[in-house]
């Protein structure tokens, strides 16, 4: 009897010890979370990296982000600070013994210095807004900084003044910018970006531009540090010339400021090679279409020689670094929704060294992340996978396999059990176009059993979905759902003409692209024809919106934060100035007919499909009126409809993390109403 009750002891300690073990799929509250990397900096001789560790906050709905610092191996990882605040723009001095970066205080943000000998920190700067762009001098003796600079708003009146104690309105806000707003900030004080310098041991800020024009950006110093390479646009004309920018030079001892491209279109991201000779910069001559490919240039430092050398790439180059011999420089690339890391030399012959870069983008799998290179070339990278979001990669000089040095989430989704993603390619039936997708299948996933589709559309629409971890898609899967997502043309990272296809025609064949993968995946047996469901934001929502209106075949569809009128988007939106030509030829007035042609609000009355609408109450960008449009029109027609609008959201309605939840439990909920065989 005793042995009995000793064997049923085990069997029971065992039964709990499996239940504990036992995996369950992805929670709205794992959201909270989650932690990822960002931004890390590898120290001159490649033994240590500093990076900002990013999370939620529960309790006060945002996210947060302090430095920690770690080896290359992956051991001693730590805390870089015991403060508890956020800090970011982490920057290695050019000898490794110090690292600047900005931290907040009840003051305001400010510039910090970290000694790496003794780990003491001390605040060199009192400033009056927050600096960016962190960039030390070669000798370590400064640093230089871009700050906004505030002036004063017009006034046209003067108004009597108030009895004393008397609440009157607040004055009214003026404004005679081109610009004068933002989504995500709202209104734009008035004033500009200037360049700093200041004392790498502390002092008095130095302004080095001035005038009305905004200089932000990278900053390059030259290579005896006299001067400052930047991008502007200080043309008379600068408002309206919304996409161009140079290359200038400003002499940090008379401020003299000289110019060194002039080429109509973005000049940008400059960088000074190490004998000081070459200027790297970014660029493309702007044809004023809706999509051009960024390519890599380099000219002498006076200007002179200017040339592209990423000619024979096809693809968007960014985040450019040089080589410590200056023979040639890293840099990022998006193909096939993936983001790799890449060399080129002054020839132009391209390396890719490696893969997955990303992972900072939680909600929903968007292109992202970043890297830095130590003078021996050992690279470290946010890396990212479907399976989790951006952790620390090295990648050692001379080697193809990057190692994992941390593992962030391990803690949290080693007990998950998330849907498993797989990549699909398919024929568009316009054109016979290769077009890209991704398919997430529920956690447990029975392929004998039949699923729903639900199918997530891009925002941009010139931006690019991946392989990459995503909370929202992961909470639809975890549902029950099989979720598809495409790259339809318009998408980046197939290359200029594929991006372009979208110029003046939008929405277009895009639809096409996307309806073609859902009947792919139905022919397939993967998804249930009976059970289609649609959603997406931004751009995405554009093309649910088109979607719906174009076929009857879903059950139920949740538009998010739409454009429904092309013709009042464009005049009412924050970016309002930048479409004309570029999205559809002329303005509105100039062009009524394919303003129209091209808005979704001209296919409503062909809409059967239940549709919830969703925006943010703040949303600058797809401004609430153009979803209220939907909401309305479809009232009026008797349409199953319902309008979900987020309190203090601006168009990232996810950049809280709460708003996030919201989002796919609202979108769940009104499916699982249609959700029937």
């Amino acid at each position: 009897m005793i042995r009995f009750i000793s064997v049923l002891l085990i069997c029971v300690s065992t039964q709990m010890l499996w239940s504990q073990n036992e995996k369950i799929a992805f929670q709205p509250l794992d959201v909270f979370q989650l932690e990822w990397a960002s931004d890390p900096q590898i120290s001159p001789d490649g033994t240590q990296v500093v990076y900002r560790r990013m999370g939620f906050d529960i309790m006060k709905d945002n996210s947060k982000g302090n430095l920690w610092i770690i080896n290359a191996d992956g051991s001693s990882h730590r805390k870089l600070t015991s403060r508890e605040v956020n800090e970011s723009q982490a920057s290695w001095s050019p000898n490794g013994d110090r690292i600047a970066f900005v931290s907040t205080t009840d003051e305001g943000s400010e510039i910090y210095m970290y000694w790496v000998s003794t780990g003491q920190i001390a605040r060199i700067s009192q400033l009056e807004k927050s600096p960016s762009a962190l960039t030390w001098s070669p000798n370590g003796h400064y640093l230089a900084f871009t700050m906004f600079v505030s002036e004063k708003a017009p006034v046209i009146v003067k108004l009597p003044e108030k009895p004393e104690g008397a609440k009157w309105s607040e004055p009214a806000r003026i404004t005679d910018r081109l610009k004068h707003e933002a989504d995500g900030s709202g209104y734009i004080e008035p004033g500009f970006t200037h360049i700093f310098i200041i004392p790498a041991e502390g002092g008095t800020p130095r302004q080095l531009t001035s005038g009305r024009f905004n200089h932000s950006g990278s900053l390059s110093f030259s290579s005896n540090g006299d001067g400052i390479y930047f991008s502007s646009n200080r043309n008379e004309n600068w408002e309206y010339e919304f996409r161009n920018s140079e290359i200038y030079k400003v002499n940090i001892i008379s401020k003299e400021i000289s110019v060194l491209t002039t080429q109509s279109g973005p000049d940008y991201e400059p960088k000074v090679s190490p004998d000081g000779k070459t200027i790297a910069f970014l660029s493309y001559p702007d044809q004023v279409q809706a999509y051009q490919v960024t390519k890599l240039y380099t000219m002498n430092v006076d200007g002179s020689n200017r040339k592209v050398i990423s000619s024979s790439l096809d693809r968007d180059v960014s985040d450019i670094t040089w080589d410590a011999a200056g023979k040639g420089l890293y840099f990022l690339y998006d193909d096939k929704g993936n983001t790799k890391i890449a060399h080129i030399n002054l020839n132009g012959t391209v390396n890719k060294l490696t893969n997955d870069v990303g992972g900072t983008t939680i909600g929903r799998p968007y292109a992202s992340g970043s890297f830095s290179v130590s003078n021996n070339g050992t690279i470290v990278f946010t890396q990212s996978r479907p399976e989790y979001p951006s952790d620390l990669a090295i990648l050692p000089p001379k080697q193809n396999q990057s190692q994992l040095i941390t593992r962030l989430n391990e803690d949290v989704l080693k007990y998950r059990e998330l849907g498993e993603t797989e990549e699909v390619w398919y024929k568009s039936s316009f054109d016979g176009r290769d077009i890209q997708g991704w398919i997430v299948k529920p956690p447990f996933y029975d392929a004998s059993k039949s699923y729903p589709l639900l199918v997530e559309n891009h925002g941009g629409p010139i931006l690019n979905y991946g392989d990459r971890f995503t909370a929202e898609i992961q909470l639809y899967a975890a549902e029950g759902y099989i979720v598809f997502y495409p790259n339809p043309r318009g998408s980046t990272s197939y290359g200029e003409e594929f991006g372009n296809l979208l110029f003046n025609n939008y929405p277009g064949q895009d639809y096409n692209d996307v309806m073609d993968g859902v009947d792919y995946l139905v022919e397939k047996g993967i998804a249930d024809n009976n059970r289609l469901f649609v959603t997406g934001g931004s751009a995405g929502g554009i093309m649910t919106a088109w979607m719906i209106g174009k076929s009857n075949r879903f059950k139920a569809a949740v538009v998010v934060k739409p454009v429904m009128n092309w013709i009042s988007k464009t005049l009412v939106a924050d970016n309002y100035y930048g479409y004309a030509d570029s999205r559809y030829p002329g303005q509105p007035w100039e062009n009524f007919e394919t303003y129209w042609k091209f808005s979704p609000i001209s296919l409503v009355g062909n809409i059967e499909t239940p549709t919830m609408v969703m925006v943010g109450m703040n949303d600058l960008r797809t401004p609430p009126s153009e979803a209220k449009q939907l909401y309305h029109a479809l009232k009026l027609r008797k349409i199953e409809t319902v309008l979900v609008e987020i309190p203090g959201s601006y168009h990232n309605i996810a950049s809280k993390p709460s708003n996030l939840i919201s989002k796919v439990a609202h979108t769940l909920a009104w499916f699982k109403t249609y959700n029937k065989k």
